[in-house]
């Protein structure tokens, strides 16, 4: 009788975040097969785990996942767990679920923590409607081509990327996406964690003077429309923007109120009651 897969979620920082069950599936599988060995003997050795490890990552994962079928066959129950978080998730354990259904090896999932809906919560941006990209491209073409078929996209996006390459990729969302609002998630869960708000250009400058360190979230706006973006706005930023397009202070509230359908007055109060200069 062929064993069975546990695809176990594991802390994305701190160990605490490790479930009941995920320990459960961890202490009763005949092998663990991890991204990364070392990482991972950290963790088992944190909740007095002694369970064979074998090494299952992006490079090997054919010849890897062809070991793990095999042991399945022979009637062992594995666990699978990627470097932090879920497997499968941007992740090479995604090959090996295929494998389990081809090979009609049963296989179950433990969920666990997730970074990008970590950072989704944290980020502040819409969350009812969401758009999980991953890593983009290393190929710049393949990344451009990319952010160009979902720069009309409404839905908030949710991108993974490394440090080295983050400048890059910031760049890119603004020449196609343009300056929407943002948030640059690190160190989730850990003791430096660190949530970045503000627009893709605030963060360029950020990182520019800061330089940027550890793995990243980047969650962006989905596309606003122009007349949906002036009326999620106070009265102060929408005549504030205007007056920045460069209107004078009685045009920028004349269009603001017509924009709105509503009284001069009415707007012009509302601008000076909310700190506008009177």
């Amino acid at each position: 009788m062929a064993g069975k897969l546990f695809i176990v979620g594991t802390p994305i920082g701190n160990m605490d975040d490790i479930t009941i069950r995920a320990l459960e599936a961890l202490k009763n599988a005949d092998l663990i097969a991890a991204e990364d060995t070392r990482r991972t003997g950290i963790l088992l050795n944190r909740f007095n785990i002694k369970v064979p490890l074998t090494s299952y990552y992006e490079h090997k994962k054919r010849e890897k996942g062809e070991y793990v079928i095999k042991k399945l066959k022979e009637g062992k129950n594995v666990a699978l767990v990627s470097d932090a978080g879920m497997p499968a998730i941007s992740d090479p354990g995604e090959d090996l679920v295929k494998l389990c259904i081809e090979n009609g090896i049963e296989f179950t999932v433990i969920p666990g923590p997730t970074a990008f809906v970590t950072a989704l919560v944290a980020s502040g941006l819409p969350t009812s409607n969401f758009c999980f990209e991953g890593f983009l491209t290393v190929k710049k073409t393949g990344r451009l081509a990319r952010l160009e078929e979902i720069k009309n996209d409404k839905r908030t996006l949710v991108f993974y990327e490394a440090p080295h390459k983050l400048d890059r990729t910031l760049k890119d969302i603004l020449a196609v996406l343009g300056d929407r609002r943002a948030a640059a998630c690190r160190e989730l869960t850990k003791k430096h964690e660190e949530v970045i708000r503000g627009t893709v250009s605030s963060l360029i400058t950020h990182f520019s003077e800061t330089g940027p360190k550890g793995e990243f979230v980047l969650v962006v706006e989905g596309l606003v429309k122009e007349e949906e973006k002036e009326f999620s706005m106070t009265v102060s930023e929408h005549i504030d923007m205007l007056i920045s397009e460069g209107m004078d202070k009685k045009e920028a509230v004349k269009t603001a109120a017509k924009q709105r359908n509503l009284p001069k007055r009415e707007v012009y109060n509302a601008y000076v009651g909310e700190g506008g200069e009177d």
